[in-house]
Formats: structure tokens, sequence, C-alpha cells
């Protein structure tokens, strides 16, 4: 299967680092014009950078906004009026004792991580129905459905974008507009690194090393028993986002090696 996505347009957002990066290279190359979104200019114009190097052929765009904010959300729209892929990558994640959250934080995630595709969605999908093609991403997690107990606050607002993606798929049932969410489990993105790296006390170790470590302890669940690549994850998303992908609408698609145990 050879997956073309010529002459459409895609917006990734939070899309400067880690999976988001992987997902605007891996649509840029199947080639699609690609927007991609970070909260400041300069990371935005390194991330355009990086990606044509990577892919010299590429059509790439930047909008610096933040998408925590309704008007964030408002200049990023102004400045990308229509797109055929919707990829609601931006999030923000980080333990910490339920008891020790205060409500502006609980506050703060569900803007980032919930509000932010609820408003792009809500901007973007009129004219996806009018073309009767369109795509629209959510990238939860597998904390979704296993929710951490030191990020309650976090597991919480990917669940939601498991709701809302379903109930959003049944919206726009026969319009031609697919709506899925894509669950990662753990994989080296650049957050992820950090965190590990800040919280490991190992030294002579690789950060690949690390990782297996942490998901051998913390997700013994995992069948792969390693960290996913953040390439392996925009695969999953390149694919979801493709003509391929229309008879896939409404499913929780999961790309978490196996740690959620479930059949289904």
């Amino acid at each position: 299967m050879i997956i073309d996505l010529s002459g459409k347009t895609a917006l990734v957002t939070g899309s400067t680092r880690g999976i988001g990066f992987a997902i605007a290279k891996g649509l840029a190359l199947s080639g699609a014009d690609v927007t991609v979104n970070g909260r400041t200019q300069v990371a935005v114009e390194e991330a355009i950078a990086a990606l044509k190097k990577d892919a010299p052929k590429a059509r790439v765009k930047g909008v610096a906004a933040d998408l925590g904010t309704a008007a964030g959300c408002d200049a990023l729209a102004d400045a990308v009026p229509a797109v055929d892929i919707l990829v609601n990558n931006v999030g923000i994640f980080g333990p910490q004792d339920f008891f020790d959250v205060p409500d502006k934080e609980w506050t703060r995630f569900f803007e980032v991580n919930v509000m932010s595709g609820v408003r792009l969605s809500r901007i973007y999908l009129p004219a996806m129905i009018d073309r009767n093609w369109g795509r629209v991403i959510f990238i939860s997690s597998e904390s979704g459905l296993n929710i951490p107990a030191d990020m309650i606050h976090y597991g919480f607002t990917k669940t939601a974008q498991l709701s809302i993606s379903r109930g959003l798929a049944k919206r726009l049932a026969g319009t031609g507009v697919t709506v899925n969410a894509v669950l990662p489990g753990p994989t080296l993105s650049d957050g992820v690194v950090d965190m590990l790296q800040h919280g490991s006390g190992e030294k002579g170790k690789t950060i690949e090393e690390t990782a297996k470590a942490f998901v051998l302890a913390h997700r013994p669940s995992s069948i792969i028993k390693r960290a996913a690549s953040v390439e392996e994850v925009a695969n999953m998303v390149v694919y979801v986002a493709s003509p391929e992908a229309s008879a896939t609408t409404g499913a929780a698609l999961r790309v978490d090696g196996g740690v959620v145990d479930s059949i289904a």
C-alpha cells in the first residue's frame, strides 16, 4: 500500500518536537501540505527548518499560537482557515500526586489537552463536511484507559478525548469525514526523554535502556517490553489520515505495545 496525500492540507498541533513533529514529518513525506504549530515563533521556525532538512521537497509552514486558550485557537484559525486533516496532538503531562494538584492545574490540563481539540474541531469540521472529505485525529494515550495513579489529572483528559472522538464520529455519520483517536503507550518523545533523564539516577545507561527499565517497572503488561519510537506512532496517524482508512472511524487505535491488557 502506497499512501499518497498529495493535494491534501494538514494541521498538526503541538508539532515542533516529539510525536507531533514525527506526525508532521510523516504527513509531509506522504505529500501533504503541512502546517506545524508551537507556542513560540522560534520553536516553529526550528521545526520547519528540521522538516525541510529531512524532507527537502516538503511543503511546510508554521503558526505560533498558544492553543491552551480560545484566543490562541482563533489566531491559528485566522492564519490557517481550512484543512483536510486535523491532528489534535498538543498536550501537556507530568506526574503529580492527586492531593497536590490545585484547581488551576486541573483547568490548565483540561484547556490544553481537551478544549484545544474541541475548539479546532468546531472550527475546521464544517468545511470538511461541505467537501465530503476530512480527517480528524485526536492523540490520546493508553493512560486514558489505564489511569496512572500519579497522573490522574492527565489521564482524565485522555479519557475525555476518547469520548469526544467517538461522539464526533457518530455526529458526522455519512459525511465522508472520519474521526478517530490514536493511543500511544510509553514513547520516546522529547518530553518523556526529559522526564526519564530528570528522574533517573542511573548512570551509564542509554535513554533506550532507561526507557525499557521504566516500561518493565511501570507498564509490566507491555508486550513489546520497550518504549515505542515517535515514528512508530506517526505511522499509525499517517495511515488513519489517508484515503485508505475510509472505513475506520470512531475507533480508539492503540499504539501502546500491548500495554492495555484487553482483546478489544
